[in-house]
């Protein structure tokens, strides 16, 4: 099988994706090391917590949303705007968060802030963010540059989180729980990556079964943000549709259209992510539920489950098989999973405006 020949995935993934996100355990060691060399900030009153960011850069938000939803006292959300909500101000942290630098709606977005006063802590490689944030007096962390945006959620994620530690809104321990995200992820790897052949291979396996379907993943609790982004990678590393749905929410629409159209439900794969530690009995009820409901209309299904003890642990395992499904699937289409040529071409056609 064309995912087992490895001399077939090095001519199809040309620029590296898989041996780029094998890398992820140590991008969150740099990354920790990044934020540890930060200097100190002195912000001492945050109301509220807003992460500005677009794609890859705003899954970090969606992760810390969803992973601190019981463990801040203040709201976290995330801003995929070119504007702020009104009840931004001054005692608004502001963590900007864009791969390139150059992200239209993220540069916006921080120019309101800065002019709402907010207290601003910007993430890039560069681009006109650092300049913006240098000219400002803001302070600016710098990631590695030279890869993909949606390879690099380690150096976007992780100073972020210690960062609202640093500043005293993240009041709970994360430094084992951080520990054995690397541990996990790194197991995760040793069995999932390229020279892994697909008998073993669960991500490999993922894909055959995302092969010639459209993938539909239902996210819940804290796989809510993980569930997007696999449709994220999906879309991007295989070049497929890919739709997402939320549970409890779906069950109050989306199963009606399962229940009443079968020539169109044939043609999905459905993923339901099951963690009976996470589970209430509602939930747990309502996933079997489609579980069954699934296994009579779409065309496959597919119940994943994380490794590890920790909430951030699971959330990254279960990220990481996302990310090498994506692109085992692009293999399995002969499809080149780092350009989104198209993507370029939105932004030569924003450019020209």
């Amino acid at each position: 099988m064309i995912v087992n020949d490895i001399e077939r995935i090095t001519a199809i993934d040309k620029a590296n994706m898989l041996d780029g996100l094998a890398r992820f355990p140590e991008q969150i060691k740099e990354s920790l090391m990044i934020a540890e060399a930060t200097e100190r900030f002195n912000f001492l009153k945050v109301d509220n917590i807003v992460v500005a960011g677009m794609g890859a850069s705003a899954i970090s938000g969606d992760i810390m949303a969803s992973l601190l939803r019981d463990k801040l006292d203040v709201p976290l959300v995330v801003n995929r705007e070119y504007d702020l909500p009104k009840w931004v101000n001054k005692d608004t942290l502001m963590i900007c968060i864009s791969y390139s630098g150059n992200t239209d709606e993220t540069l916006s977005s921080f120019k309101l802030a800065y002019q709402k006063k907010c207290k601003i802590i910007c993430i890039s490689t560069g681009g006109k963010l650092q300049d913006f944030a240098e000219k400002r007096q803001v302070p600016f962390v710098k990631i590695p540059a030279g890869i993909q945006p949606r390879a690099a959620t380690a150096y976007l994620l992780f100073p972020s989180i210690i960062f609202l530690k640093k500043i005293g809104l993240l009041k709970t321990t994360i430094d084992a729980d951080v520990q054995e995200t690397i541990s996990v992820t790194k197991d995760f790897i040793s069995l999932n990556n390229k020279t892994i052949p697909e008998e073993t291979n669960q991500a490999k396996q993922c894909a055959k079964k995302f092969f010639n379907m459209i993938p539909q993943m239902y996210g819940w609790g804290i796989y809510t943000p993980i569930a997007i982004r696999w449709r994220h990678q999906l879309n991007e590393n295989s070049k497929v549709i890919a739709r997402t749905d939320l549970v409890p929410d779906c069950n109050h629409n989306d199963i009606v259209g399962w229940s009443g159209n079968p020539e169109v439900s044939k043609h999905f794969s459905c993923v339901l992510f099951r963690d009976k530690d996470e589970e209430t009995i509602d939930m747990t009820t309502r996933l079997n539920f489609m579980r069954d409901l699934f296994s009579n209309t779409a065309g496959t299904v597919l119940e994943v489950s994380p490794k590890g003890k920790s909430q951030l642990a699971k959330m990254m395992y279960l990220m990481c098989l996302g990310d090498f499904t994506s692109c085992y699937l692009a293999v399995l289409r002969g499809i080149d999973p780092s350009p989104v040529d198209i993507i370029t071409e939105l932004k030569k056609r924003l450019a020209e405006k």
